[in-house]
């Protein structure tokens, strides 16, 4: 290493303290007498010491904060966790060190800290990469095993003071910049611009964040492979995005773009950042899809998988995936939404841990995001058992907070240990950057299928059966009693299952006696106010059960209409509930006599967000009903009083189109 290099190294080292002038200019002095580094100048290849044996967390689970503001001098926020292992077992994990507040596009660094004992202690503080005022964010490490070479993409931006988003178009460079001593050094940082940020994508441009991956299998053995996001801007507007990997086959030296999807965004989308709710909230736009922040695996085929983040599209769902079969040069397909897989609209990490004993022989992968598909808290370990293509329910996932928390990195430490670096806090997710470990006994085991229940709507599959829920007395023979604790209906999704535009009728039979707390009976769609959805809930503690309905319409803000009974009916007698959408009316109806209508809202109500439809129990699984439900159907149009009396009367199914008929009079596989 040149000299020049050793002390720029150690000087970054230490806790970030702003200079005064007359210091940084005696500094800028005393290292102007030193040799010059060249542009890319390498660190030093000498021998890091080996990592200490890994030791597994008592219990099973353990985790610590990593990074905090009020612990790290310079610095008043942390956030873009991003972690790897290196070839001799030393974690490195990255973070941007945000200098005046948490906003994105301030003076911000690349910051890390390092542990050789598997995560249980860590080293100080290092910068890596200093803003000196401007946003040098977007962590992307990958480490080539070929040569334990460390390398770290990066993407700058000019620096604001006031707090904001970089203004649209916001010009982006990418850079890498590398180790060869396990992270104690690191060279000078190079632009990658000409090799893998063509010209059009103009707008907005990131690498990552999350780690990169480098393949084992296949003819592209060898390949290091990092995930982009970028936009293009014309005529005074964005008018694309691009979802993109950009990769090496020469250990980092040479880069360029391979797979990419792109899609269109219509005239009177939003910007990028632009919020969708809350105050100063813009519409949501008008385009299919916008993946973005994407993690990346190669599965045991070699095939890659990349599992991205959705926002402001027009699919269903927080998340989106898509496969490439060639190395990371094509996609084999355009991503496809998950609407299913809930989490808010957030960064999230995956992770394919190799078989083992502790998983009886099987690949088991995993995901890390918040749980809650409203808002960024509870965050949670989801596994797969076949790659990514289908995923476990949040209701068997493990549960690593319920406290705020947002953007996540997964690391594997040893066979039965796994590492998580996330953004979390009591208060806020941003509070703090906390290193967790765990072993497969802590996630469980694969668990049996659950119990189903029949759902009688043409070529629909059993409705899962949770908690325990058992068969009571009910109107036409048995009905399913609910616990108020975790027994709910969830239905597997289906294309036929959202409502969208169309006019509609949910009905169904309910019992209970609670005299307070939410008690949703049905839900359909999404999670919070602004989200598209059809909810039905009694409200004991107010003397209602209400019915609501918001729906997105073109790219104007979310509507809600909202109807109620003048009753809550909490008897604990058996009640007939109809809730009815038509003829730009929303109709309220407890056992055919008692009607309330209000004005409806345009628009589809399924549009946009996660999408699941749950009996007992909200979609973010806060609220359980107590009580007992019976013959719960939806059909895609209003049915009209008379046929609401043959539902009531005998059970009689109406004729058209059936979304979901549920008996509840059994349950299969218990």
């Amino acid at each position: 290493m040149t000299s020049a290099l050793r002390a720029h190294s150690v000087l970054r080292s230490r806790p970030r303290r702003r200079a005064t002038a007359a210091f940084a200019a005696l500094t800028a002095a005393a290292l102007a007498l030193l040799p010059t580094a060249p542009a890319d100048a390498a660190p030093s290849r000498s021998a890091a010491p080996a990592a200490t044996p890994v030791t597994a967390p008592a219990g099973g689970f353990d985790q610590q904060v990593l990074f905090k503001a009020d612990r790290e001098k310079g610095y008043a926020c942390f956030r873009i966790p991003a972690v790897v292992e290196s070839a001799r077992g030393t974690l490195l994990a990255f973070a941007e060190g945000r200098v005046h507040d948490c906003g994105d596009a301030g003076d911000i660094d690349l910051v890390l800290k390092r542990s050789t004992d598997g995560g249980r202690t860590w080293g100080p503080l290092q910068v890596v990469n200093d803003g000196g005022g401007d946003t040098h964010g977007n962590p992307v490490p990958v480490v080539d095993r070929r040569t334990g070479r460390i390398l770290l993409t990066e993407t700058y931006n000019k620096g604001r003071t006031d707090g904001l988003n970089c203004t649209t178009p916001c010009d982006r460079t990418p850079h890498l910049q590398y180790s060869d001593d396990d992270g104690a050094t690191w060279s000078t940082p190079r632009d990658l611009t000409p090799a893998i940020r063509p010209p059009q994508w103009n707008s907005w441009y990131t690498t990552g964040p999350l780690h990169g991956i480098q393949l084992t299998r296949g003819r592209h053995a060898g390949r290091l492979v990092v995930g982009i996001n970028a936009e293009s801007y014309a005529d005074g507007r964005i008018t694309a995005n691009h979802a993109a990997l950009v990769h090496s086959d020469d250990g980092g030296t040479t880069w360029r773009v391979g797979a990419v999807d792109s899609w269109p965004i219509t005239a009177g989308a939003v910007p990028r950042g632009t919020p969708t709710t809350g105050k100063g909230a813009q519409p949501a736009g008008t385009f299919r899809q916008k993946p973005s922040e994407m993690a990346l695996l190669e599965r045991s085929d070699g095939s890659v998988y990349v599992n991205g983040r959705e926002q402001d599209g027009t699919d269903l769902g927080h998340r989106t995936a898509a496969v490439s079969r060639d190395g990371g040069d094509t996609f084999s397909a355009p991503f496809r939404a998950i609407p299913d897989l809930y989490t808010p609209m957030v960064q999230a990490s995956a992770l394919r841990l190799p078989a083992s004993r502790a998983t009886g022989g099987h690949s088991r992968t995993l995901l890390a995001a918040p749980a809650d598909p409203d808002r960024r808290r509870t965050m949670t370990i989801r596994s797969s058992w076949d790659e990514g293509r289908t995923w476990e329910g949040v209701d068997r996932g493990a549960r690593v907070t319920t406290d705020w928390s947002g953007y996540s990195d997964l690391v594997a430490i040893s066979p039965d240990v796994t590492g998580l670096l996330y953004e979390g806090g009591a208060a806020d997710a941003r509070d703090e950057l906390r290193f967790a470990r765990f072993t497969q006994q802590w996630l469980g085991p694969r668990r049996a299928p659950d119990p189903t229940t029949r759902d009688a709507a043409p070529g629909a599959p059993g409705a899962l059966v949770l908690g325990g829920a058992r068969t009571t007395d009910g109107v036409f023979g048995r009905a399913l009693a609910f616990d108020g604790n975790d027994d709910a209906v969830r239905l597997p999704y289906r294309d036929s299952l959202p409502l969208g535009t169309h006019a509609f009728t949910c009905s169904l039979w309910f019992r209970y006696d609670a005299t307070r707390g939410e008690q949703p009976l049905l839900w359909m769609g999404g999670s919070g106010a602004a989200a598209p959805q059809v909810t039905l809930v009694g409200d004991p503690a107010h003397g209602r059960i209400t019915g609501r309905l918001t729906a997105v319409d073109g790219a104007a803000p979310p509507a809600t209409a909202v109807v109620s009974t003048a009753s809550s009916y909490n008897d604990g007698h058996w009640h007939h509930l109809a809730l009815r959408r038509g003829g730009g009316r929303l109709r309220l109806t407890v056992d055919g006599t008692a009607t309330t209508t209000v004005p409806d809202v345009p628009g589809s109500v399924s549009r946009g967000s996660v999408f699941g439809v749950h009996l007992g129990q909200r979609l973010d699984s806060r609220a359980q009903f107590t009580g007992a439900l019976d013959e719960v159907g939806v059909y895609r149009r209003a049915l009209t009083d008379q046929e609401l009396t043959g539902l009531r009367t005998t059970d009689a199914a109406p004729s058209g189109p059936t979304v979901l008929r549920l008996p509840l009079d059994r349950v299969q596989g218990r």
